[in-house]
């Protein structure tokens, strides 16, 4: 029987390699960014073309190779970066297999000029398949000049699985400011298409910080400074107001390499707690500088996953680390210690008093005076506090202790007039107490009479008026015992489906803004906005692109709340487009659902009858009411049957 085994020839053993090492545009970008680096240059730029797809081309002004070195740099295994099996546990590079040009060469086809300092001419290459098909001298300048075009070109079957532009290009913004943030003292920038997206010079962590992601977030992070025997960790974590629903801007570099680790982000979480609610994740870019001898970096081939020797102290320190960069600029909540606890900032209100209460019963006039003459007390409708630009320097008017007191008691009864018809109301199962409304009430337009109590729904016919609990569900009877109904969810719901059919058929009504307002955004953000920014405008926005990373925002969808930030809408969109930014769905679905999102009625917002009411009917009229667009459930049920068996 003959042999069966053979060798693989070295272009589809390069091939099978590249399955691992180039999976995407992406993935060719980050080996020779890391490379750039790795040669010692100041100067590096990026050019790409259609994603990725086209071309992708790295320049720098580092060290540069000889003709040899040029050439040996194709073949696989072929590195300068180690020479015993033992350098694997004291490297500083950032690659060190000597796999990436190999696999690069096999899939794409690929150019290299490049040339040292002390040499008179460069060198250029140009293989396609694995194949040399060029190798000759160049006049070119000190640094390599790699050219890759036309990736998977002899793998149609790999470059159909390219996802579209958008997803591409972000991967490769996501691999460039992995290392841009690594080495701010060098110089990057990105152009895509002719245009260029990132200029970053050389400086400070801080100016690389606000470069990639935009001026506004100079205010919002903090330093963090930890130095330890075993650890010295530095960097920046955002102040809770910085923190987003969706992850995106976490970012651990050990010894200068992105890494990704649940958990030491998990560290972090446990230092912001109590600071930001579970949903929401933190900004940070933290640098963790450890013995290589500790730490194992041969764990995967984009080498992104790490081992430590323990890391359970090195989740410790980080924590510490952030919890004190935190407290150090008062970003922890602290008590005041001085503050009278009985009077807080919105005045001592009494739930109770005695019917024969007279409002001398003991308070002095100390205390009344103290409690009626600043904005932060209960009574007063007619006072106001003093303001010496309004009075013209004026003092408040002197009273004698008896007008004082007389004050005082007008006070007290205006405050609790009404208090005896609000208890009647009480008695009668009626609430005679009206609450005011939240600042972003909710308007659905219903015109529903809130003293209507029946309707009838889609689902069953609804006997009593729905109410509110925790100012987040909504409890409605039903035949059948009582149906609760998550409020951001049902809306969310409603509006996804309002907003689809507005890019499927019509563009929204734009409700003009008096004064247009200038959103900035990073280069990244910016980028993306531009690809949807049509479908944005259909859904009622009229944004304009303006400038570098900048856009003037016109109007807004006349559904929005009347205290929107538009600016945080905008980026709550970009966010949530980005989220599912992955999935095959349609673009207008996505963008529907995000936009939904950002508009719907809030968990903590109070409504009124007719707009529980109508928020009822409206996600029964919907044609799926039972899930909003991210899997969450709209409402449940509860039978009477099922409530009796609690009872027994």
């Amino acid at each position: 029987m003959a042999d069966i085994i053979q060798l693989l020839p070295d272009a589809i053993a390069n091939q099978i390699a590249a399955g691992e090492v180039v999976q995407r545009p992406a993935s060719v970008v980050k080996e020779l960014l890391e490379n750039a680096v790795d040669a010692g240059s100041t100067n590096v730029k990026l050019i790409i073309k259609d994603a990725g797809k086209t071309l992708i081309q790295v320049i720098d002004n580092g060290s540069g190779m000889t003709e040899t070195d040029a050439r040996l740099s194709f073949e696989r295994h072929a590195t300068s970066k180690i020479r015993l099996a033992k350098d694997l546990f004291n490297i500083r590079t950032m690659g060190f297999r000597g796999e990436a040009l190999a696999s690069i060469a096999s899939v794409a086809q690929v150019e290299l000029r490049t040339r040292r300092a002390d040499d008179e001419l460069g060198t250029r290459i140009a293989i396609e398949s694995s194949e040399t098909k060029e190798n000759e001298p160049c006049q070119c300048t000190v640094g390599s000049n790699f050219s890759v075009r036309n990736l998977f070109f002899n793998v149609p079957a790999r470059r159909a699985f390219l996802k579209s532009d958008p997803v591409e290009l972000r991967h490769i913004l996501d691999e460039f400011q992995h290392v841009a943030l690594a080495y701010p003292q060098v110089f990057f920038s990105l152009h895509n298409n002719g245009s260029e997206m990132f200029h970053l010079p050389s400086g400070a962590l801080r100016q690389r910080v606000v470069g990639i992601f935009g001026k506004n977030y100079n205010n919002k992070i903090v330093p963090v400074q930890e130095d330890t025997d075993v650890v010295r960790i530095n960097g920046f974590v955002g102040k809770p107001e910085a923190a987003k629903r969706q992850r995106g801007e976490q970012f651990f570099f050990v010894n200068q390499r992105f890494i990704k680790s649940g958990y030491l982000h998990h560290a972090i979480l446990t230092a912001f707690e109590e600071l930001l609610p579970k949903e929401m994740h933190p900004f940070y870019v933290l640098f963790i500088d450890i013995d290589p001898a500790r730490i194992d970096v041969n764990v995967h081939p984009t080498k992104q996953e790490i081992k430590f020797d323990d890391e359970r102290i090195v989740y410790n320190y980080l924590k510490v680390a952030v919890r004190h960069a935190l407290a150090q600029h008062s970003v922890a909540p602290t008590l005041d210690f001085e503050q009278d606890a009985n009077f807080g900032a919105n005045g001592y209100k009494p739930t109770h008093l005695p019917a024969n209460f007279t409002p001398s019963d003991g308070i002095s006039d100390r205390t009344g005076s103290q409690m009626f003459s600043g904005s932060g007390g209960m009574g007063g409708q007619n006072r106001r506090p003093f303001n010496p630009s309004e009075d013209e320097g004026e003092l408040p008017p002197m009273h004698t202790g008896q007008e004082r007191h007389d004050n005082n008691a007008k006070n007290w009864q205006d405050i609790f007039a009404g208090l005896n018809a609000f208890d009647t109301h009480e008695s009668k199962g009626q609430s005679g107490f009206s609450a005011p409304d939240a600042p972003d009430a909710l308007t659905l337009g219903s015109g529903i009479n809130a003293e209507n109590n029946t309707t009838e729904s889609g689902f069953n016919k609804v006997v009593t008026a729905p109410s509110q609990i925790h100012s987040t569900y909504i409890i409605s009877q039903i035949k059948s015992g009582f149906m609760l109904i998550d409020q951001q969810a049902a809306h969310e719901r409603i509006l996804t489906e309002r907003y689809q059919r507005a890019l499927d058929d019509q563009q929204l009504p734009t409700q003009q803004l008096l004064f247009p307002k200038t959103l900035t955004f990073g280069p990244a953000d910016a980028e993306l906005l531009r690809t949807i920014l049509d479908d944005i405008n259909r859904l009622g926005f009229d944004l304009q692109e303006f400038g570098t990373n900048t856009f003037i925002l016109h109007g807004t969808p006349s559904v929005s709340s009347k205290n929107l930030d538009e600016q945080a809408l905008v980026e709550g969109l970009l966010n949530q487009y980005k989220d599912n930014i992955e999935l095959r769905l349609d673009a207008k679905e996505k963008i529907a659902a995000a936009m939904a999102r950002s508009t719907a009625v809030r968990r903590g917002q109070r409504l009124t009858v007719a707009e529980m009411q109508e928020l009822i009917d409206q996600l029964f009229a919907c044609d799926n009411p039972y899930r909003n667009p991210f899997g969450r459930a709209c409402f449940v049920t509860y039978d009477l049957d099922d409530i009796a068996k609690q009872f027994v």
